[in-house]
């Protein structure tokens, strides 16, 4: 029987979609039995403490007055060949192109002849926004190319590489995936008498407050709900936009019916909270939150553009719009507030969904599939 692989994981510390999933995939491989090394500038967030078969590693950026700013992307491959040296890594696998594949390409070559497969992980801005900046283009291209495989998290992603980069090798879509044990309905939540006096109905949006999200459509949202209905809109995160929806809620006369939450790093304990997210985003390469909104029992309303639609089906597990239909996304809220009957029917349907084909344990496994696709020659 072959043993588990050890395994490098680069990814971006902070809150984002492509540092939650790659923290939680690193998790629950440890849990599985492989060593996991963490090699990035900080912590992941998700990352809380010691846990059995994960170290971390952080990146050491020297200062220099030479250099205006400290070359990340060196730093960081130098990291993972000390890593991959001093423990006897297997692979390591990037969650990001830009930085992180880059980096992986020039670990891999300094380990040379030693074979060091490099996985990428395509999560979404760093193929539809990052790399098509110009001087991006040319090297995120070539460091998909160079890499020994590629993933993408959804078909759309998947398309779209295809699409801009005009890259030929195999990209496999394994998508993202929610824990179910974590993200789970909690019906006599502690914060839920807070926010449902009155017999509120509680709608959440849970974002990095950048534009791409289209707050100001959260807040057009409920200020087309009609003022009878009872209903609080919980906004967790913080960003460039923050000022901006502050000034927006204030100037709709809607601070009555709007808490603002700031960064909240355990959303599975403010999600099942909620009735309904609002994710109205002018594109999502996945979507993540809605899948975990999903697994809380909680009924998505998200954006029609991107990779949401292969997970939610409109009308049966959550609710599809375009991110300029404010008036659609008003309708169903409307009806989801109404018909207590409805959401829960929706909401029922949701939890089993994304603890389907998108539940931790099937995913996860066709990583390790993928990792032993790679090491044909791994030892027992």
């Amino acid at each position: 029987m072959m043993r588990m692989p050890t395994v490098g994981i680069t990814c971006y510390p902070s809150q984002g979609g492509s540092g939650v999933v790659a923290t939680e995939l690193g998790l629950h491989l440890a849990r599985r039995g492989c060593e996991v090394h963490f090699i990035s500038s900080q912590l992941p967030f998700r990352l809380h403490g010691y846990d059995r078969n994960i170290i971390h590693h952080k990146v050491e950026m020297p200062r220099y007055p030479v250099f205006e700013h400290s070359p990340y992307t060196l730093s960081l491959a130098t990291a993972m060949v000390d890593v991959a040296e001093r423990y006897g890594l297997d692979l390591l696998h990037v969650h990001y192109a830009i930085p992180h594949a880059a980096s992986a390409y020039l670990a891999r070559q300094m380990m040379s002849p030693r074979p060091l497969p490099v996985i990428t992980t395509l999560h979404g801005t760093d193929i539809t926004l990052v790399g098509q900046e110009p001087s991006f283009f040319p090297i995120t291209r070539f460091v998909i190319q160079q890499s020994d495989a590629v993933t993408a998290v959804s078909r759309f992603l998947k398309d779209e590489t295809i699409r801009v980069f005009g890259v030929g090798q195999e990209i496999q879509v394994i998508p993202n995936f929610v824990d179910g044990r974590t993200f789970r309905p909690r019906p006599e939540h502690p914060l839920r008498d807070k926010f449902t006096a009155g017999g509120r109905c509680v709608l959440l949006h849970a974002s990095n407050f950048r534009e791409v999200k289209n707050l100001p459509a959260v807040i057009e949202v409920l200020a087309g709900l009609r003022p009878e209905q009872p209903v609080v809109l919980l906004l967790a995160g913080e960003g460039p936009e923050l000022a901006r929806i502050r000034e927006l809620v204030h100037a709709r006369g809607l601070d009555d019916r709007v808490e603002f939450l700031g960064h909240v790093d355990q959303l599975e304990e403010i999600m099942p909270v909620a009735d309904v997210l609002l994710l109205p985003s002018w594109h999502e390469s996945f979507g993540l939150v809605a899948l975990e909104a999903m697994s809380c029992g909680v009924v998505p309303v998200a954006t029609d553009r991107g990779g949401a639609s292969e997970f939610i089906v409109d009308g049966h597990n959550g609710f599809l719009r375009g991110p300029d239909d404010v008036p659609g996304m008003v309708k169903v809220v409307s009806e989801l507030i109404a018909d207590p009957q409805l959401r829960s029917q929706v909401a029922e349907q949701a939890r089993r969904d994304a603890n389907g084909d998108f539940g931790v344990g099937c995913v996860v496994r066709r990583y390790l599939e993928l990792y032993e696709s790679l090491l044909p020659d791994l030892p027992g």
